[in-house]
């Protein structure tokens, strides 16, 4: 059974750092892109930061660049958001999806069911 399951969220103070990990099962992860969208309370979900499956990490926002990182464990089937540098803004629910073609394609095959991440002091 195929399954993406985010973690790591929670409630964290401003100028703090949280790290969001992205497990998959059921089908070929090592072969997908992985990437991280959010969606804030009365806003539209917005892509924030992918990964290739040749490892390689493709921007989609500005606001992440120079405070997000992403990185991928195939051996545990896993990616991971690390996020310095958190502010208010950065309050949603984050998802992570997969996707057979690669970063730059917007058709996701599989999504998981989202992390809350709280930036509040």
């Amino acid at each position: 059974q195929l399954h993406l399951v985010e973690s790591g969220g929670g409630l964290v103070q401003p100028g703090r750092s949280l790290r969001l990990s992205c497990s998959a099962s059921g089908f070929a992860f090592e072969s997908f892109a992985i990437g991280w969208f959010r969606q804030a309370p009365g806003k539209q979900r917005e892509a924030v930061v992918c990964i290739s499956s040749s490892d390689s990490p493709w921007y989609y926002a500005d606001f992440a660049k120079g405070r997000f990182t992403i990185a991928r464990n195939n051996a545990k089937n896993t990616v991971y958001l690390q996020m310095n540098s958190l502010n208010s803004e950065d309050t949603a629910t984050y998802y992570c999806a997969a996707n057979r073609i690669d970063c730059s394609s917007s058709e996701n095959d599989y999504w998981g069911q989202g992390t809350q991440v709280t930036v509040s002091s």
